[in-house]
């Protein structure tokens, strides 16, 4: 009986084992049927990426916008000629100015001076050249009337060759008076120039954007006066990769807005548009010109140019 006792103990206890093997077993198959639970999260990523609500037409993502700065063709920075003092100044920041009005003026007292003492040299040679000439007329008739006499034989071949030596004489001092008086002509020319570099003109129409120099100050060659801008044309140039080259020719008509005034359109004719393309950058540029009332835009603001570009 014991012997049979212990048989059937260990007969137990290796079923137990077996269980808990086949228990085990069936508990790592528990998660395969859990794989399928995870495969919804699989197509978050595209459902995030789904356009928006508002989605864009077909034209506007037929075009391109490219933005520049709005310029004009003449603006310029006056800078003194001549070193000086800013004796007066005409008019100011904002004041609209026709080309060839007086801006400011350097003081010109000394180089007026020295004009002056110029223009009274070249008077003088001049004098003396009329009466270099006058002689010259003499000495011509002297020779011609010595020549008469030696036809003659009134007097002698030495009397003949003097008279002619001294008319040619007379003509070479009459060259030499005459450079005289185009050297100094040059020095009152030059002088001239000085007195016209104390004016600060304007070159071109338009409107006094800045001053930088006030009455009394004493200012540089080179140094800033004004700024001096035109009001119109206005331009554009800007920039385009060079995929679009030859997608623009003079005389194309393109529409321009600026962030600054955003309720305006305005259109833009193509004005220049660059023939090569930069290495550097892969880029060409092209200019336009704004045609029709330019409404509230100022040379510097900020516009964009819508471009079709190719699909």
């Amino acid at each position: 009986m014991g012997e049979s006792t212990t048989r059937m103990r260990r007969l137990g206890v290796l079923l137990m084992v077996g269980w808990g093997v086949m228990a085990a077993g069936c508990g790592m198959d528990k998660p395969v049927p859990a794989a399928p639970r995870q495969t919804p999260a699989t197509p978050v990523g595209p459902v995030a990426q789904q356009p928006p609500a508002t989605t864009t037409t077909e034209k506007s993502e037929g075009y391109q916008t490219f933005s520049g700065p709005i310029i004009v063709e003449h603006q310029v920075e006056m800078l003194a000629q001549r070193d000086g003092t800013v004796q007066k100044i005409f008019f100011d920041a904002t004041a609209r100015v026709k080309a060839g009005t007086l801006l400011g003026q350097l003081d010109d007292r000394q180089t007026l001076a020295n004009l002056e003492a110029a223009r009274a040299k070249s008077r003088s040679i001049e004098a003396d050249l009329k009466n270099w000439e006058s002689e010259a007329q003499v000495l011509e008739a002297d020779y011609g009337r010595q020549q008469q006499l030696w036809q003659l034989g009134l007097t002698s071949q030495e009397q003949l060759q003097h008279a002619k030596y001294k008319a040619e004489s007379d003509k070479w001092d009459i060259k030499r008076v005459t450079e005289s008086l185009n050297t100094a002509r040059q020095e009152e020319r030059s002088l001239e120039i000085e007195a016209e570099k104390t004016k600060i003109v304007a070159p071109f129409d338009g409107v006094v954007a800045r001053r930088y120099v006030r009455a009394g100050q004493n200012v540089n060659k080179g140094d800033r006066l004004f700024w001096v801008t035109a009001e119109a044309p206005l331009l554009m140039r800007f920039t385009l990769p060079e995929k679009l080259f030859g997608r623009l020719r003079r005389g194309q008509e393109l529409h321009v807005t600026s962030p600054d005034v955003p309720g305006e359109q305005h259109l833009a004719r193509v004005k220049e548009v660059s023939p090569v393309v930069d290495p550097s950058s892969g880029t060409f540029e092209a200019l336009v010109e704004f045609v029709g009332d330019r409404g509230t835009l100022r040379p510097g603001m900020t516009a964009n140019v819508q471009l079709e570009t190719p699909r």
